[in-house]
């Protein structure tokens, strides 16, 4: 399972042309499910990406998490993140998660996700979506859970 996460200012999504989720400061993150991923991997990383330690504190360190700062945050379904890219010029999709599995396994994600105090707003699975973003810093990171 593989979330790029951004410290955002803000963000938002929309579906044909329609704003469907919008979130001031906190976390954009673009969540990559593969074949062998797990509802506990998905509490693994959900609970890594609340926690993880990427907004400043007083002395401009990166030393408060999602949850120091009762920030937002903006879930967006991303399949070529579990991308096969290590040959050719052509990305290969053999390690994602089956479409019917993903969504039930991203629905489940997004479900931990809102159980938290925090503000969660989401995309559309499978959607043609329009995402924006005012990247804070800019800061991204690459998590990934294993089994």
């Amino acid at each position: 399972m593989k979330a790029l996460i951004q410290r955002v200012s803000s963000s938002q999504v929309n579906v044909s042309g329609k704003k469907v989720g919008s979130i001031e400061k906190g976390l954009l993150v673009f969540l990559g499910l593969e074949k062998q991923d797990t509802r506990p991997m998905a509490e693994k990383m959900i609970n890594k990406i609340i926690s993880y330690r990427v907004f400043p504190d007083q002395n401009q360190k990166m030393n408060l998490s999602l949850q120091d700062i009762n920030g937002e945050i903006l879930v967006i379904s991303q399949f070529t993140l579990a991308a096969d890219t290590k040959n050719g010029t052509r990305a290969g999709f053999s390690t994602a998660m089956p479409p019917a599995d993903a969504e039930s396994l991203y629905d489940y994600f997004v479900q931990i996700t809102k159980s938290s105090s925090l503000k969660v707003e989401t995309g559309i699975f499978g959607a043609d979506m329009k995402v924006s973003l005012i990247n804070d810093g800019p800061v991204t990171f690459l998590l990934e859970v294993v089994q």
